[in-house]
C-alpha cells in the first residue's frame, strides 16, 4: 500500500476511535492498539512530511509556542444568558415570552448548564480552520492550536454538501474522572494540584505552549451557531441534531418540553441526575425551540430574550469536623473555624469552613468530631450550616475558647458586647500579617504579588515588622526567601515602587482601621483631603464627615491616638507613599445627586472603575435596589437585582448606554 492511502487509512481509523472514546463513551479497541496506530501514523507523516494535512490526529498532541493570543473579532456577538434562581422568577420568563409571542404555550429546549469556558469554532466546508474564546462576546482571543488538542473536537466534519461556513458556540470542560486522575498525576509527582475543573479548563486551554493544552484531558460540548452559509434550522432541537449527524459533540442529557411545566420538570429531573453525571453542571439552560420565535423576540444588549439559565440552589454536602481551631486577624479578632474531612462542594473541595465568632460556635453548638451539613455558593466562603446531632456518637469534643492568642500568648480580651475576642499583643505576628495582607489588596494599596504565604514569609524571616518596612526591601532581600526566584521578586519590588502613588481614599482604606471600609475611607478623603487632617481631627470633626456616627468617629479617633499607628503613617509618607487627594467634584456632574446600582460582569471597565466614574461625576453607588435608586447598570448575567428594578420601575442601563452617559 502506498504511503498516502496508508496514512488516510490510519487517520480514518484513528478519528472514528476518537470518537466512540471522547464522544460516545464505547470504546471498541484498547489504549495499547490505538497508541499502536497512533504511533505508525507519526512514523509515516515524519517519513513524508508533505502528507501531513491540518486535520490529520497527529496534529492534537501540540508542539508550538506562541508568542501571545492574537484577538479575534466574532462576526456575530456571542451572548451570555441572564439568570433566574426559583420557580417564580422562571414563572415571570415564561410569562414574558407568551406574552411577547402571543402563544399558550412555548415550547422549549432544555440543557444542562456546563460549568467551563465558552468557545467560537470556525468550519469552511467542513475543516476546522479557527477557534477563539468568548471574550467580552465581541472580540475573543485566537486559540486555534490549543483546541486542536481536544480529542473529541473534530478537525473535518463528516458528510457531503457541508456548509460554506459554519461558526459553532460551546463550552470546553474537564470530566469529573479525567480531573480527579490529573490532579492524583501532579501530587505524585510533587505538584500543586488544581482546585475545580472550570478553573483548570480554563487555564489549560490559554497556555502559550501547546504541549501543555495537550497534556490536559480536556473535552468539548456544542450547543449554538453563529453565522451559517449554506443551511438554515427551524428549530434548536433540528441544530443540534444536525451537529450529531456531522460528527460535532452535543450533550445527550436534553430534551424538548411544552410550556413552564415541561421545562420544571426537566429541570427537578437534571437537579436530582446533577451528581450522577460525569462532569459538572450548575444548572439548566433553557431555550425557546422555534428559530422564528427567537428572532422575533430578540435580545437586551448582551442577554438573549429567549433563553434563560435556572441556576440551581446553594449546594450542601456532608462533612465532618476534625478540629476547631482560631485564626487571628488584622484587628487581633478571634476567629473560630472548623478543619473538614476534605469534602467536594459547590465546584470546590472544601476543608476549612468560618464559624464567625464564639457565640455562633455555641448557638450552633459544633464540637470536634461532629457531623456537619456545609453550604457554599459561588465564591461565599464555605459555612456550617447545622449539626447533625444523629450522627454523635459521645466522642465528641466542645471547644475551649482561648484566654491567650494562639499565636503570641498575650492576653485575649472580650469587647463590651462579649460576641468579639481579640489579641492585646502589641506585636502579634498574626495581626501583622493580616495588617500586609489587607494593606495589599486590590482596593488597597494594589501590590500585585503579596499573597498571604509571602507576607508570613516575609515576617518569619524578620524582614517586616510594620506595614512601612515593605518599602525598604530590595530585590536581593526578597530573593533570599524561598520560592521567590529573581523574577518573581523583580516584579513584587516594581509593583511596591508603583504603589507609592495612590489616592488618598485607598491609602486611608489600606490602613485599616476599625470600622472604616472603601466607603468610609472615600468619605473621609474627599472631606479632609489631607492625611495629616485625618490624623489630628476630632471626633466632633469626624462626625461631621457624611455617614460617620460617634460610633466610627470614635473607633478612628482612637486609632490614631495610639502613637505606633502615627509612627506607621508618618513612616509610610517618609518613604515616599504619595496619597494623592481626590480630584475636585465637578458640581453638575451626569450623575449628580442619582443613586446608581451596578449589577452583572461589565466588560469594559471593572466595578470599581465603574464606582469611580459615576462618583467622579457626581453620582452614589448603592449595593442594594429601592424606589430611591435612580439607575441599574446591567452587565452580563445580571439577576434578581434586574427583577427588582423591572418591579420597582427603576430605569434601566445596558453597559453600551452607560458608557454613553460617562
Amino acid at each position: 500500500m502506498k504511503p498516502a492511502e496508508r496514512l488516510e487509512q490510519l487517520r480514518a481509523e484513528l478519528a472514528l476511535h476518537n470518537h466512540r472514546y471522547y464522544t460516545l463513551d464505547a470504546p471498541e479497541v484498547s489504549d495499547a492498539t490505538y497508541d499502536a496506530l497512533m504511533r505508525e501514523l507519526l512514523a509515516l507523516e515524519a517519513a513524508h512530511p508533505e502528507l501531513v494535512t491540518p486535520d490529520s490526529p497527529s496534529q492534537r498532541v501540540g508542539g508550538a509556542v506562541l508568542d501571545k493570543f492574537v484577538k479575534v473579532a466574532h462576526r456575530q456577538q456571542m451572548l451570555s444568558l441572564g439568570n433566574v434562581f426559583d420557580e417564580a422568577e422562571f414563572t415571570e420568563f415564561d410569562d414574558r415570552l407568551r406574552k411577547a409571542l402571543g402563544v399558550e404555550q412555548v415550547t422549549y429546549t432544555c440543557e444542562p448548564k456546563m460549568d467551563g469556558l465558552a468557545i467560537e469554532l470556525v468550519y469552511e466546508h467542513g475543516r476546522f480552520v479557527q477557534g477563539s474564546t468568548r471574550g467580552d462576546g465581541a472580540i475573543g482571543e485566537d486559540v486555534t492550536e490549543n483546541l486542536k488538542t481536544i480529542k473529541n473536537l473534530p478537525l473535518t466534519l463528516k458528510g457531503r454538501d457541508l456548509p460554506a461556513l459554519l461558526e459553532v458556540r460551546g463550552e470546553v470542560f474537564i470530566k469529573t474522572a479525567d480531573f480527579k486522575r490529573m490532579n492524583d498525576k501532579l501530587l505524585r509527582e510533587g505538584e500543586e494540584a488544581f482546585v475545580n475543573p472550570r478553573n483548570s479548563a480554563a487555564g489549560s486551554l490559554r497556555q502559550l505552549d501547546t504541549k501543555n493544552t495537550a497534556s490536559r484531558p480536556l473535552s468539548v460540548f456544542l450547543y449554538e451557531t453563529g453565522v451559517v452559509e449554506g443551511r438554515t434550522f427551524e428549530t434548536h432541537h433540528e441544530k443540534l441534531e444536525y451537529f450529531e449527524q456531522v460528527g460535532l459533540p452535543v450533550n445527550p442529557r436534553r430534551s424538548v418540553v411544552t410550556g413552564k411545566d415541561g421545562a420544571m420538570q426537566a429541570y427537578a429531573a437534571l437537579l436530582a441526575e446533577r451528581h450522577a453525571l460525569p462532569y459538572e453542571i450548575d444548572g439548566l439552560v433553557v431555550k425557546v425551540d422555534s428559530t422564528d420565535a427567537r428572532a422575533r423576540l430578540g435580545q437586551v444588549s448582551k442577554t438573549p430574550r429567549w433563553a434563560i439559565a435556572f441556576k440551581f440552589p446553594p449546594e450542601e454536602m456532608e462533612a465532618q469536623v476534625e478540629e476547631i481551631v482560631v485564626q487571628v486577624g488584622r484587628t487581633g479578632a478571634i476567629t473560630p473555624v472548623a478543619n473538614l474531612k476534605p469534602v467536594f462542594v459547590g465546584g470546590v473541595t472544601v476543608s476549612r469552613a468560618t464559624l464567625h465568632n464564639e457565640q455562633e460556635l455555641r448557638r450552633k453548638d459544633v464540637r470536634a468530631g461532629d457531623w456537619v451539613f456545609v453550604r457554599r455558593a459561588g465564591d461565599v466562603i464555605p459555612e456550617i450550616v447545622k449539626v447533625i446531632t444523629s450522627k454523635r456518637t459521645g466522642d465528641e469534643k466542645e471547644f475551649a475558647f482561648p484566654t491567650e492568642c494562639p499565636v503570641c500568648s498575650a492576653p485575649v480580651k472580650r469587647e463590651e458586647d462579649g460576641i468579639i475576642a481579640r489579641c492585646t499583643g502589641k506585636t502579634c505576628p498574626a495581626k501583622l500579617a493580616g495588617r500586609l495582607r489587607h494593606f495589599a489588596t486590590r482596593t488597597a494599596m494594589d501590590i500585585d504579588g503579596l499573597g498571604d504565604k509571602l507576607c508570613e514569609a516575609l515576617i518569619d524571616a524578620g524582614l517586616v515588622k510594620s506595614v512601612a518596612d515593605l518599602y525598604t526591601l530590595g530585590v536581593t532581600q526578597l530573593m533570599s526567601l524561598e520560592r521567590l526566584g529573581e523574577k518573581s521578586a523583580q516584579n513584587l519590588f516594581d509593583a511596591l515602587a508603583r504603589s507609592k502613588t495612590t489616592t488618598l481614599r485607598r491609602f486611608i482604606y489600606a490602613l485599616g482601621i476599625p470600622e472604616v471600609g472603601e466607603a468610609t475611607g472615600k468619605a473621609l478623603a474627599e472631606h479632609f483631603r489631607d492625611v495629616h487632617k485625618v490624623m489630628t481631627a476630632t471626633q466632633e470633626e469626624l462626625q461631621a464627615v457624611k455617614d460617620i456616627g460617634p460610633e466610627m468617629a470614635r473607633a478612628i479617633h482612637g486609632y490614631f491616638e495610639d502613637p505606633e499607628n502615627r509612627a506607621m503613617v508618618e513612616a509610610l509618607l517618609a518613604v515616599g507613599v504619595t496619597p494623592e487627594p481626590p480630584e475636585a467634584r465637578p458640581a453638575g456632574g451626569t450623575f449628580a445627586g442619582k443613586t446608581v446600582v451596578l449589577t452583572g460582569t461589565l466588560s469594559l471597565m471593572t466595578r470599581d472603575q465603574a464606582k469611580e466614574e459615576i462618583e467622579r461625576r457626581g453620582g452614589k453607588v448603592s449595593g442594594s435596589i429601592s424606589k430611591k435608586t435612580d439607575f441599574l447598570v446591567a452587565g452580563e448575567e445580571a439577576g434578581s437585582k434586574l427583577t427588582k428594578a423591572k418591579e420597582l420601575g427603576v430605569q434601566v442601563l445596558t453597559e453600551a448606554e452607560f458608557q454613553a452617559l460617562l
